[in-house]
């Protein structure tokens, strides 16, 4: 079996190196709220090119805090309104609903399957204050165009980087695109934790200090509760993990690329459509997504083959129970995207050969 994502080989490879980060920490005696993290935040601030790193207990954490941020510095008020791709998963929507705000849900490009910004600025009414820009499979969002929509509208950018460790664009990373950003270390991600973890990085100051603030229950010195915050911080052994897988990223990274340019190479398929790749750099390929209208006869025939394949995702967000409210939307994009997107194993610890049986068997579907 070609596993999707093999969490305990990609682990394995990082040995051993995570063990005696791990028994580092343990031996410390120091779990929240130490070294550990502080060295974190200031490594993986560095990375991206910002001022501020805020490490939080999730990615979802690290979004909802950057809202309710901007509401305690007065830049957002209940019922405003963030504009959201509308395929993404739910958690970009749910940030912006815990934060008391409005999703607004823009349909996506068919081809970037990222949010369309010819479709923005037909959504902006007085109540808009943000715009989402989810880097969704790891392909960055069109930043140049939407910084300038988000300049016009006096609008901030919050990116949705979950997805999208070390993608860049114009030597400008994920996380330093916009005026905040949110990442997941979700095991599964390319710069993955080994259980929850999220961080916040900016370069505004005050952004920072009032998010760090909220994420520790609302206190900025012990005992002194200066919002109504939560409990939302990156422990000691995940920021301790995190800083040893982060010395290879970039080279994880080029080979999820390598992956995916053999794919599209490959895979010849006419009933079988691949993602485009412009400027290689833009895109860290967390999901290989490919789009068919025979998806589930497709994950199927590969499974049959011995290949593990995850759709992301079967349900958009206005289509979910939880968010009723949006059932009505006909975004028929974001719909066919849903409808046909499936996820072909795409991580570095595949060899050379899993990505030929992988092309072999993609092209041998027949429908």
């Amino acid at each position: 079996m070609i596993r999707y994502c093999d969490l305990k080989k990609i682990t394995e490879s990082h040995e051993p190196q995570l063990t005696e980060a791990v028994n580092r920490v343990i031996q410390s005696g120091w779990y929240i709220l130490g070294n550990e993290v502080k060295t974190f935040e200031q490594e993986f601030a560095e990375y991206c090119g910002c001022s501020y790193c805020i490490g939080t207990g999730n990615g979802l954490d690290a979004l909802t805090i950057i809202m309710l941020a901007y509401r305690e510095m007065g830049v957002m008020q209940e019922g405003d309104e963030v504009i959201v791709p509308a395929n993404t998963y739910i958690a970009s929507l749910l940030s912006i609903l815990q934060a008391g705000l409005k999703p607004v849900l823009c349909e996506p490009e068919w081809e970037s399957c990222n949010i369309d910004p010819g479709k923005i600025e037909e959504l902006i009414t007085p109540r808009t204050k943000a715009i989402m820009a989810v880097h969704l499979y790891g392909r960055c969002a069109n930043i140049p165009q939407i910084e300038g929509i988000a300049k016009r509208h006096s609008l901030k950018i919050i990116e949705d980087s979950a997805q999208a460790h070390g993608a860049m664009i114009d030597g400008k990373r994920t996380g330093n695109l916009g005026d905040a950003a949110g990442f997941s270390f979700y095991p599964g991600k390319n710069l993955g934790a080994l259980g929850d973890g999220g961080a916040i990085t900016t370069n505004d100051k005050e952004l920072a200090s009032t998010a760090r603030a909220i994420a520790n229950y609302g206190s900025e010195k012990k005992y002194i509760n200066t919002y109504k915050g939560v409990n939302s911080r990156l422990d000691e052994i995940q920021a301790a993990v995190l800083s040893v897988k982060l010395q290879r990223l970039d080279a994880d990274n080029e080979r999820r690329r390598a992956i995916a340019e053999r794919y599209n190479a490959g895979i010849s398929n006419r009933l079988v459509k691949t993602p485009s790749i412009e400027k290689r750099e833009e895109h860290v390929f967390h999901i290989y997504p490919v789009f068919c209208e025979q998806r589930d006869k497709l994950q199927k025939h590969l499974l049959e083959r011995g290949i593990e394949t995850l759709i992301h995702y079967p349900v958009p967000p206005h289509k979910q129970e939880a968010l009723g409210e949006y059932a009505s939307l006909a975004l028929s994009i974001t719909e066919r995207i849903h409808y046909e997107e499936l996820s072909l194993p795409c991580n570095p610890t595949m060899s050379d050969s899993d990505v030929t049986a992988v092309i072999e068997a993609v092209n041998s579907f027949k429908g």
